[in-house]
């Protein structure tokens, strides 16, 4: 039988084993911005220019002098001459004076002069003109002895404060200013933001490899069919889905015999090619030794901790092989992901020297009592079902344990989440709101 001398408590573990890492990595390539989704920032960026680079406006309606509509109510408006219309995608050619106001559509540059936008909720016209300005002038009738130009009178009902349906030079990012630090993870926004201020590369971190090895006799290949007592090697594909979603990149290996020769060459030259290194065992205890006995023949200081004080997962083991982690995890599928969530994640994002960022969870109330054995960090699946808690009172969600022994992988698959239980907790009652942990 193993012996597991010290249980660590699973945020003591972790901490341990990044403690020992080495520095995140430092290789970058450059990639197209549209590309980037998901991938972490290798520099500090800073916006080239002001956005936006004009004052623009937020809804349709005029462009005015807020100074012209103080005042202005439903019972006394005031009334404005129309001078003309901003076009889309150019500048106006014209100025706002006193008394005067142009059409203007959403995201359309203010005039010069105008300080305010009236939304056309606000106004109507009063009169009418024949002809607009812009067709006058088109035609050569505007200056020294031309006719009178019949502008449209416009109604404003409300009075426009100084910058009131506009956005200001650089209101949202100023020129020059850091706009993402190095080891922030791009997201639809960023990618959005970057493309906005016309940055079309960047250079991110490149992506950390981390060696995938299964062991078992009785485990093969998904592709392969079964005999009786044999099994679909599951967790290198479960693992390596994991890796790449955090950021990482899978590198398969295979699976290999329960010897312990042969897992070690394979672990060695895994750890030479890769930046990290996860080795799936057998479900025999003699296995999960053998995975700690070539840990300890890797490199320095070998392994860390054999045994973490949480279920599923008791039997993990982590290590730190020359600054490179290597982490033994179960057999049984559902051990194995619940604790790559707690143990490969960190690994990779302090690999990808990633900014940190705070969990996804939702509250939910819980179904079913819940026992837990105190001293020991629990883990369950649960299944989150939507529930009208009365009329007008919103909705809130119910958490439902997904019951099932640590190797029958749907109990995931049918999972929303993973609720914790707390070491000092001997259980968790029905009716508890609960935070669970979301699985995306």
């Amino acid at each position: 039988m193993p012996e597991f001398l010290t249980l660590l408590p699973p945020d003591d573990a972790r901490e341990k084993l990044l403690s020992h890492l080495s520095v995140p990595l430092v290789d970058s390539v450059s990639i197209e911005v549209s590309s980037s989704l998901g991938r972490v920032t290798a520099e500090d960026i800073y916006s080239p220019q002001p956005l936006p680079e004009f004052q623009r406006t937020t809804v349709d309606g005029y462009a005015v002098r807020s100074r012209d509509t103080f005042g202005a109510t439903d019972s006394l408006p005031a009334y404005l001459n129309l001078i003309g219309e901003v076009p889309m995608g150019d500048s106006p050619s014209f100025e706002i004076d006193a008394g005067q106001c142009a059409l203007i559509h959403t995201g359309g540059m203010l005039p010069g002069g105008a300080d305010a936008v009236v939304m056309l909720e606000y106004t109507q016209v009063a009169r009418r003109g024949d002809l607009s300005r812009s067709t006058l002038e088109g035609h050569g009738r505007t200056g020294a002895g031309a006719d009178p130009v019949p502008t449209d009178e416009i109604e404003v009902f409300k009075a426009a404060a100084d910058g009131e349906n506009v956005i200001r030079v650089g209101e949202d990012v100023a020129q020059g200013q850091l706009i993402l630090p190095r080891g922030s993870r791009m997201r639809p926004a960023e990618i959005g933001g970057l493309l906005g201020l016309g940055i079309t590369y960047l250079r991110v971190v490149t992506k950390p490899i981390v060696g995938l090895i299964s062991t078992g006799d009785e485990v093969v290949d998904p592709s392969q069919p079964t005999r009786p007592g044999q099994v679909r090697d599951i967790n290198s594909y479960t693992l390596g889905a994991l890796v790449e979603k955090a950021g990482g990149e899978a590198k398969r290996y295979g699976v290999f015999s329960d010897r312990l020769e042969v897992l070690r060459e394979a672990a060695a030259k895994a750890l030479v090619e890769c930046d990290a290194v996860i080795i799936t065992a057998g479900s025999s205890a003699s296995t999960r030794d053998m995975t700690a006995e070539v840990i300890r023949t890797l490199g320095r200081p070998g392994v860390l901790v054999h045994g973490i004080n949480t279920r599923p997962g008791k039997p993990t083991i982590l290590g730190v092989c020359n600054g490179k982690a290597v982490i033994g995890l179960p057999g049984n599928p559902v051990s194995a992901l619940v604790n790559g969530y707690l143990f490969v994640v960190p690994v990779i994002e302090k690999l990808l020297g990633a900014l940190p960022r705070p969990q996804s969870t939702v509250q939910a109330r819980l179904t079913v009592n819940l026992p837990s054995q105190a001293g020991r960090e629990d883990w369950w699946p649960v299944k989150l079902q939507p529930s009208l808690i009365g009329r007008g009172q919103g909705e809130e969600y119910l958490a439902e344990p997904i019951f099932g022994k640590s190797n029958l992988i749907f109990t995931l698959v049918s999972a929303d989440g993973l609720l914790r239980i707390h070491p000092d907790a001997t259980g968790l009652s029905a009716g508890e709101m609960v935070d669970v942990v979301l699985i995306l």
